[in-house]
């Protein structure tokens, strides 16, 4: 790679990279990093800081990875090989605390390299992990050598400090090349204009733009490096706090009809009908949302409660309020399974209250109506014609709704469950449905740590249900480890018999369907076909000619035509199927109170909260659940410890804490959903909650004072930067 070159005339963040470093270097940190710009370089923060004589832990990298490790030379070794016509050079490095690297050069004439790799030299090495006859290895691995005392070094500016920066590199541009890359912008960039008005900056004892971005990349001490971290947390922060606060003050400058409550209607006449007494959690939670209801602007709010927890009852109550004020609601599900459970399940709560126009239906009854994409065409006309006319009080479906042609009489409501699974686009669709924004209620039921949803979900006002109704059974969770002990699982297979036996019916989760079309069809052939069939189409006949021979097995998953989906769900409800032999699609929403067991095979290729829904799904009745999760893990690596930890509780805000924490933050603040690369690179919002939470109260008291920003046009061009359109289309999708 060329050295970079001397710029000339104005540098400032925006200038292309190929007038600071030159066409090669530029092009390289383009096709392979994505950088472009000066300031492109400079939110390109090191991973990590290695000090002078501190190892990298050899034994904690994994073989496929591609790493950079400190570490020093302990040995080396030149050979011939292949007749002697070439040479072998191995260069064992070590960290000090019993891990060793070996890095392995051919070629002719290592002589040159062997004198440069003397045994006591410490150096940054990269290249990927790969493993020969038990031993780590680094093929070909590049190195920069930090110099000896006394002795010069290429590269001893870069390195002058007791802090190394270690940068997200590529194997073409390795972390050395990018050190001397910002060390060139850092010295010929105007600083940017500081984006925080001044007040934010002493209120938050923050340093100036300039100082941390010189800090992050060349830190002269710990707590220098401390402080300009700091300062660029907040700005992340602070941009996506405002996004939020500023979409939340627009929203509530929309008009909206307001559907207060009536004493005399179709909620009162519900209500009395019920068998069962609310819990504190739902009559609280129905009273806050009651009151945005009848109140002249959306209320925009999220409801998030654990698995059970009586979230749509919550949801049919607050549709019944809208019916009452003679508009319409409209109940958004993520699969047409889940559309048609909610379809039945509303029904049958409704009852008579449900069934205008019908012999039994009660007086000023509505009709609950389903739509999704598979109907039949007479079907789909009468459907639409009774949203058209108002007929259908409360409308369910899939994305179908959005569909031209779906025109609502009034429609007042819009409810959404497991919001994450909607585009922004899909909301706003049904947002103009309405001859005004109609309010939007969002549900789920994956436990969402406070910070998370102050950053994701921080336009929605947020309701929690997190208590159980009454009657609801304990879940036992325990993990079978198939590897170790085959026995275990046999005794599970015979669990699910003894259920069946007392009459009740047992679910069997599979990761992959089994058809050719699989996209993960290689985990067929895991450990040359040792391991057990794990696709539903090949495990539903081994347990029906094996373990489960006798009983009703069904098959479900999301590949079977529509009709052939509700079929099996209705004949599973009714008690016509035992065991049910299933990928996700039950994973939400479904709910036949008589399953008592579950049994998740190849549980490790699940995430925690996946397994957490899933597991809701039994024990939804009188009778207790049982979660088996099997697992080929073995005991003491991360998947066995992830398991292990949603087998000992069934706290779903601890469990989704875990999830965080093994997530990557980019994931969980939307860097990768684009597939663009994101300045959002250091918060984290397990770490930095207090941080986040002292950055939304400014953008509150900043929005109330300057909703658009006009006094402060450096700090909107800096949110514009850093959460550009498509990103707050992810934070508002969520």
């Amino acid at each position: 790679m060329t050295a970079p070159a001397t710029p000339s005339g104005h540098v400032d963040v925006d200038t292309p990279l190929t007038k600071v470093l030159g066409a090669n270097t530029a092009k390289a940190l383009a096709s392979h990093l994505d950088l472009h710009t000066a300031g492109d370089l400079l939110y390109h923060f090191p991973r990590r800081y290695d000090e002078r004589g501190e190892h990298t832990d050899i034994r904690s990298l994994e073989v496929g990875e591609d790493v950079t490790v400190m570490a020093q030379v302990r040995a080396t070794n030149r050979r011939r090989i292949r007749g002697g016509a070439d040479e072998m050079l191995e260069v064992t490095v070590g960290d000090g605390a019993g891990g060793v690297l070996m890095l392995t050069y051919f070629g002719r004439r290592q002589v040159w390299r062997e004198k440069e790799l003397r045994p006591g030299r410490w150096g940054l090495f990269a290249g990927k992990v790969t493993e020969f006859r038990g031993k780590r290895q680094l093929n070909g691995a590049q190195y920069v050598l930090l110099s000896d005392e006394g002795e010069a070094s290429e590269e001893i500016e870069e390195f002058a400090g007791a802090l190394i920066p270690v940068y997200p590199a590529a194997a073409k541009v390795p972390t050395w090349t990018i050190a001397r890359c910002v060390g060139v912008v850092l010295e010929m960039v105007s600083p940017p204009e500081d984006p925080l008005p001044a007040g934010v900056r002493a209120q938050g004892n923050l340093v100036g733009i300039a100082q941390a971005l010189r800090e992050i990349h060349r830190p002269t001490s710990k707590e220098e490096l401390y402080k300009a971290r700091r300062r660029l947390k907040w700005d992340e922060a602070f941009a996506v706090q405002l996004t939020l606060v500023q979409r939340k003050h627009r929203a509530a400058s929309w008009p909206a009809r307001p559907r207060a409550r009536r004493d005399d209607g179709l909620l009162a006449a519900f209500d009395a009908t019920l068998p069962y007494e609310l819990t504190e959690g739902q009559q609280t939670v129905g009273e806050e949302i009651a009151g945005d209801l009848g109140t002249a602007h959306p209320m925009h709010r999220l409801l998030q409660g654990e698995v059970g927890s009586g979230k749509t009852l919550v949801a049919v109550r607050a549709m019944l309020q809208v019916v009452d004020t003679g508009g319409q609601a409209a109940m958004l599900a993520p699969t047409e399974v889940l559309a048609a459970q909610h379809y039945r399940g509303i029904a049958d709560l409704l009852g008579p209250l449900g069934r205008a126009g019908e012999l039994d239906s009660a007086p000023d009854a509505t009709r609950v109506t389903l739509v999704t994409g598979s109907l039949g065409a007479a079907a789909r006309r009468k459907a639409l014609e009774e949203i058209a006319g108002g007929h259908a009080g409360i409308v369910v479906g899939t994305h179908a709704l959005l569909y031209e042609g779906v025109d609502f009489a009034d429609l007042g409501l819009v409810v959404v469950d497991e919001q994450h699974r909607f585009g922004v686009e899909q909301r706003d669709a049904l947002r103009t449905k309405g001859t005004q924004p109609p309010h939007v209620l969002v549900m789920t039921a994956t436990p969402i740590p406070r910070t998370v949803a102050m950053t994701v979900y921080g336009d929605l006002e947020v309701s929690t249900l997190s208590q159980l109704p009454k009657g609801r059974s304990p879940i036992a969770s325990h993990v079978v480890p198939a590897a170790e002990k085959p026995a275990f699982l046999e005794r599970a297979w015979k669990r699910i018999r003894e259920e069946v036996a007392a009459g009740h019916q047992a679910y069997v989760v599979c990761p992959r369907i089994g058809d050719t079309s699989d996209e993960d069809a290689s985990a067929a052939t895991d450990d040359n076909g040792k391991r057990p069939p794990v696709a539903v189409l090949d495990v539903a006949p081994l347990l029906a000619e094996g373990p489960l021979h006798g009983l009703r097995i069904g098959v479900l998953h999301g590949k079977l035509a529509a009709d052939e989906k509700d079929a099996v769900m209705r004949a599973y409800a009714g008690g016509e199927i035992d065991v049910l032999v299933a990928t996700t699609v039950v994973e939400v929403g479904v709910n036949v109170p008589n399953a008592t067991v579950m049994v998740v095979l190849d549980a490790e290729r699940f995430g925690v909260s996946q397994l957490h829904q899933l597991r809701g799904r039994v024990g939804r009745g009188s009778a207790a659940g049982l979660c088996l999760l099997v697992t080929e893990a073995l005991e003491g690596t991360p998947a066995r410890e992830r398991l292990d930890a949603v087998a000992s509780t069934t706290d779903g805000f601890r469990l989704a804490e875990i999830d965080l924490e093994q997530r990557r933050e980019g994931d969980v603040l939307g860097a990768t959903q684009s597939g663009r690369r994101s300045h959002l690179r250091l918060l984290s919002l397990l770490r930095d909650a207090k941080l986040i939470n002292e950055a939304r109260v400014e953008a509150i008291s900043l929005v109330q004072e300057d909703p658009e920003l006009e006094r402060h046009p450096a700090l909107a061009a800096s949110v514009a930067a850093l959460v550009d359109e498509e990103r707050a289309e992810y934070l508002e999708k969520g």
